[in-house]
């Protein structure tokens, strides 16, 4: 089994240089959307329900959520990092919405940086995601290290992030991905929680899935095109010009969110199912509900909100779970099951 190939400092170097880009830099897709666009809700002029009344909750495996939403894995590692994933913590505590953390390598490697990951006791009763990359499985990554991972976060579920583009362009990428499924199959089987594959902005395919819920995993994070163009983030942290040309070429590879969500529900119904990927809306996430997704997850708006403040994360949430509710509204549905079945979100191209 090979040896990753970066040290601690490049690691948490990465975490920092990834908030600065994302932030700073025009990092967003540009040629490819995530599909939403191209479907539209009927509209109803007498809904014949009282607003007050809609209910907007869901359960997600296991746990309670005011709404559905998931503040998406994003970072830590550094101080600033540590800030924001305290700040996001505590909003999601306050309105008992799911959150991840990113990639908590940095932490196995440097373990005085395990603080920056360790917010239960900001949140201690909301879903908490660990998160770790399954190319890591390849470079000495075990049972005992996600054990780590889960405990660092007292996490309720083991996200495992699948992100070859982006490992082709970093500096110094991870790219053995050979014999990943296997290695995953027999992870799933020695957990105890469940474990959530994601991709990171390029999307899940329906056959892709398939065989990821195969091996084991409890749910899909499909995070599809159209949002942060990891290609472009990674871009522009080249080291030479062969990076640079790679980050520009694939700026807008993948799979649009709409159609990895409409793919995977098509080969399992019952999966619990996440969209992300370029949502930036509640009407965004109502879209992707009707689709499908019992849950969806944005990262870029809240990362916006959470180098403000806490309270600019509340102002975001507030108009997020307002969005959702006028969706339901204007199509004349009191819940969550109801827009799922109603039929009144339509493909208009």
């Amino acid at each position: 089994m090979k040896a990753s190939t970066s040290n601690p400092g490049q690691t948490q170097s990465r975490k920092a240089d990834h908030i600065r880009i994302c932030l700073e830099e025009d990092v967003q897709c540009r040629e490819i959307t995530n599909g939403l666009e191209n479907y539209r809700f009927s509209h109803y002029c007498l809904p014949e329900i009282d607003r007050q009344d809609i209910d907007i909750s869901t359960n997600f495996l296991g746990k309670y959520l005011v709404a559905p939403l998931l503040i998406s894995s994003m970072t830590g590692g550094t101080e600033e990092a540590g800030i924001i994933n305290r700040r996001l913590a505590e909003v999601a505590q306050h309105y008992k919405l799911a959150m991840g953390v990113g990639s908590q390598r940095v932490a196995v490697e440097k373990p005085q940086v395990v603080d920056t990951f360790a917010i239960r006791k900001y949140a201690p009763d909301v879903l908490l995601l660990a998160n770790v990359g399954a190319v890591q499985l390849n470079y000495k990554y075990g049972l005992d290290e996600c054990l780590r991972i889960i405990d660092m976060l007292e996490a309720d579920a083991l996200i495992l992030h699948i992100n070859p583009l982006q490992e082709c362009i970093q500096p110094r990428g991870d790219v053995n991905f050979r014999g990943l499924i296997d290695k995953i199959a027999l992870l799933c089987s020695k957990l105890s929680v469940p474990v959530i594959a994601k991709e990171v902005g390029n999307g899940i395919s329906g056959a892709m899935a398939e065989k990821l819920i195969a091996a084991g995993v409890s749910a899909i994070d499909v995070a599809g095109a159209g949002g942060t163009s990891w290609a472009k983030v990674e871009g522009e942290r080249a080291e030479n010009a062969l990076q640079q040309r790679l980050g520009a070429t694939f700026a807008d590879w993948g799979i649009p969110t709409a159609e990895c969500i409409t793919g995977v529900r098509a080969i399992a119904p019952q999966i619990p199912l996440i969209a992300s990927g370029g949502l930036r809306h509640g009407l965004d996430v109502a879209k992707a509900i009707a689709l499908g997704a019992d849950i969806a997850g944005l990262a870029m708006p809240f990362l916006q909100a959470a180098v403000v403040s806490e309270a600019a994360i509340s102002e975001l949430v507030e108009v997020l779970i307002a969005e959702i509710v006028t969706v339901l509204f204007c199509t004349g549905n009191a819940n969550l099951q109801q827009l799922k079945h109603s039929g009144s979100l339509h493909r208009i191209q």
